[in-house]
This record gives structure tokens, sequence and C-alpha cells, in this order.
């Protein structure tokens, strides 16, 4: 039995070993400070204080926390999304609200960091992607 030259090389490109295993690397992972984490940190407390935190899924293999935050640290972080979303394009005008989020959204709010307000009232969903662990 003959082998045509590029019979040859497809069985040793796909009988070759594997690549080998490597040991995670359990290192925390380094920071720096960021003004826009401070945001983050501010809605998060504030929702965590307020007790105002949920579980949702999207079709069955995402599952995320989201931490509502509202008053003075949603205004703050509606107010410093102002130009990033305009930049993004992730602005929008609804139900009478200014919606405005970390990334565009393509189909759904879900997964997307957003605050929205009518002029008076503020209020941002933070995101936190956790695994099926929280499903439960």
């Amino acid at each position: 039995m003959s082998l045509k030259p590029l019979g040859l090389v497809v069985l040793v490109a796909c009988g070759g070993k594997p690549p080998p295993i490597t040991n995670p690397d359990f290192s925390p992972i380094p920071t720096k400070p960021s003004a826009r984490g401070k945001l983050y940190a501010d809605c998060l407390a504030e929702a965590v204080a307020s007790q105002h935190y949920g579980h949702a899924q999207d079709d069955g293999s995402t599952n995320v926390l989201l931490f509502t935050c509202t008053g003075a640290p949603a205004r703050a972080f509606f107010e410093g999304l102002g130009s990033w979303s305009k930049q993004q394009s992730s602005e929008v005008k609804a139900d009478g609200k200014v919606i405005r989020s970390t990334n565009r959204v393509r189909k759904n709010l879900f997964g997307v960091d957003y605050c929205a307000s009518d002029g008076a009232i503020y209020e941002c969903v933070v995101t936190l992607n956790v695994g099926d662990f929280a499903r439960q």
C-alpha cells in the first residue's frame, strides 16, 4: 500500500502526540487602581447593603448574579458612562428613560452592565458571571 505525500502529512499530523498538559497557574492576578472600578465597587456596595441582588440564567449555560444599585452610586455610574456610551453607541432612549451600557446591547440586557435614568431616579445593574455554583 502506498501513501501519497498529502496522505502521509495528514497521517503524521493526526498521529502526533497531544500537547503536554500544563499545570494551572494559581498566582494572584496583578491589579492597578481604577477610577471606573470605583464606580463598580460603589454600586456593588450599595446593592449589597440594600440586598438588591439576584440570580439569572440565559439559555441554561450562563449563570449570573445581578447587583442593582440606586441613589448616589447609580447617579455617579450613570454620569460616568456618559461619554463612553455615546462613543460606543450604547446609549438609547426607551420608555421615558435614558439607558447607558458598558457595551452595545446586541439582543437584550443579559450580561450587560447598564444604568438607566428618567432624570429623577437612577438605577444601575452590574452583572457578575458566577458559573453553575450560584444556581442553587
